[in-house]
């Protein structure tokens, strides 16, 4: 109730300062971040500042959230349309961007009224916490923003199934997906769930762009992106030349303690997830593809790994393999292209170089 009849511009005011104060403390927010992901200083940097982009669009809110009036719309009938908070939002966040992905809910969610439940994952919960705080300090009424932190699914099954929670939002794997929408019952659901995105290099594609952005789409954060190139899909003609230009710039990638400034890449998010993606490369090896580099473990920090002439049908790309792999698959034409590029469970998202 104490949020609800304050007034907008009040509202608004926190939300700005709210705003300033994240800016003032983004260094900080970082920094926590590289210590509890492992991803490098840029790749945190950058996840803090496309969050503070919604919260600056929340700023806005009180504009966005003017109803209408229609006078006349039909002979004697004038229309009326408001908008009103839903009530509870949860957020169930991923461990890949601790701060972004939480971010494009909750500024929208409280600037439209609503109270928050922020479930972080346990694997990464510090900068979740200390965002609480600059929102409290902003002066947000604390039982607006809550963060609830341990056993996972205990508490994520309290979220998808309480009625008192009106709206839940999830990103993450898809069985989990699933498993929250057969739950969630009458809730409004907002999932955005994992995908196995191709590139597709086509014969007229300037090879020394398209391998510049396979390897930086392969690589930043780790591969720990659900829009990560996860699929290296090259025309036979140029598939050779491309091979190596990858090769080359994956041994240029630096690699190693996420603190050091010099590096681009730190580790993967545990050495459980190090093992997964040694165990898919070596089976893949074992059935034919061709290890051109990487594939080296050292607790939680995993090589930039190249492979090429793999199959479609290897389980390393033919599920959504998390982390920092480069697998090239040669194709005929692009109908065969498009046929790799649709041979899997996943979606989300695809480019294509090529000059035509």
């Amino acid at each position: 109730p104490k949020w609800r009849d304050m007034s907008q511009a009040r509202k608004q005011a926190i939300m700005f300062k709210f705003r300033e104060l994240l800016n003032e403390r983004k260094h900080e927010c970082a920094a926590l971040i590289t210590e509890e992901h492992g991803k490098v200083l840029d790749d945190a940097l950058g996840e803090v500042t496309r969050g503070q982009e919604v919260v600056e669009f929340a700023c806005g809110m009180p504009h966005l959230l003017k109803g209408m009036f229609t006078e006349n719309a039909s002979s004697g009938v004038d229309v009326y349309s408001i908008r009103q908070a839903l009530g509870v939002v949860g957020i169930i966040s991923p461990f890949n961007f601790p701060a972004m992905v939480p971010m494009w809910f909750y500024p929208i969610a409280i600037a439209a009224g609503n109270t928050v439940v922020v479930k972080p994952s346990e694997k990464v919960p510090f900068s979740a916490i200390l965002l609480a705080d600059i929102l409290y300090e902003a002066g947000l009424p604390p039982e607006m923003f809550s963060v609830v932190t341990g056993a996972p699914s205990e508490i994520a099954d309290e979220l998808i199934t309480n009625p008192n929670v009106d709206l839940i939002t999830f990103t993450g794997g898809v069985a989990i997906g699933k498993y929250i929408a057969n739950k969630a019952g009458y809730k409004r659901i907002v999932l955005e769930l994992g995908g196995n995105d191709p590139i597709i290099v086509m014969e007229d594609a300037d090879i020394d762009e398209a391998s510049t952005l396979a390897v930086s789409g392969s690589y930043k954060n780790s591969g720990q992106r659900c829009t990560a190139v996860k699929r290296m899909l090259v025309h036979e003609a140029v598939a050779n030349e491309f091979a190596e230009q990858v090769l080359a710039k994956t041994k240029a990638w630096k690699y190693g303690n996420p603190l050091d400034p010099q590096n681009d890449m730190g580790t993967v998010i545990d050495e459980q997830a190090a093992h997964l993606f040694e165990a898919r490369v070596n089976t893949a090896v074992s059935q034919g593809a061709r290890l051109l580099w990487g594939n080296q473990r050292q607790g939680a920090l995993y090589a930039p790994t190249v492979l090429d002439h793999v199959d479609p049908q290897m389980e390393l790309v033919k599920e959504e393999t998390f982390g920092p792999v480069s697998p090239i698959i040669r194709f005929k034409n692009i109908e065969h292209a498009i046929q790799i590029s649709n041979g899997t469970a996943y979606g989300l998202s695809s480019a294509v170089c090529t000059n035509r």
